[in-house]
């Protein structure tokens, strides 16, 4: 299952890799705006109680301390020995909260995530997120890029995390990658 995940999300940043550093001819097409899901409570509901408080504590996460940039209240979905495999943040509990207070403001909590969220998954102890985020290319022209988030929880709390992201990437608050009719909100 590891193994699995692990390798959709290497072929998934692969292809963003190569996609952003292929060559590109003029395009006269516009973007496409991926579909972003409505409601947020399907996304989060399953039969099964695990999987279902499993993708809730993730998307609490996102909204409390990712969103609303809530560093100190990370330890409430984070375990202290949490393994962080986006080279650019520390790792455990204090790493993520170190992180969290460099990249973002303190705003108010939501009681949804802003973010253009696709889709939320869940299948053992793993949660996937995928949102839409607005890139600009070289020739400022607005394109579409899926951002794809997987955690692994242990004892009711996030204990592992990966995503695409570079060492040459910069360190970026995902809250100012919101779709144009988001802006305004």
């Amino acid at each position: 299952m590891r193994s699995t995940i692990a390798a959709a999300l290497l072929i998934a940043g692969s292809a963003a890799y190569a996609q952003e550093n292929r060559p590109t001819m003029a395009s006269t097409a516009p973007a496409i705006v991926p579909k972003v899901a409505q409601d947020h409570e399907a996304l989060l509901a399953s039969p099964d109680p695990k999987l279902a408080a499993n993708k809730r504590l993730v998307y609490d996460m996102y909204r409390i301390v990712l969103q609303a940039g809530l560093a100190d209240r990370a330890g409430e979905f984070i375990r202290e020995d949490y393994v962080q495999h986006n080279p650019n943040a520390g790792q455990g509990l204090a790493g993520v909260q170190e992180y969290v207070r460099s990249t973002r403001p303190e705003r108010e909590i939501r009681d949804k995530l802003d973010l253009p969220l696709i889709h939320l998954m869940a299948e053992g102890d793993y949660v996937m997120t995928s949102f839409v985020r607005p890139e600009k290319d070289q020739n400022g022209q607005t394109y579409y890029a899926t951002w794809f988030d997987l955690y692994r929880i242990a004892d009711g709390k996030i204990a592992e995390h990966w995503d695409p992201m570079l060492k040459s990437d910069p360190r970026i608050d995902p809250n100012d990658k919101r779709l144009p009719a988001e802006d305004g909100r």
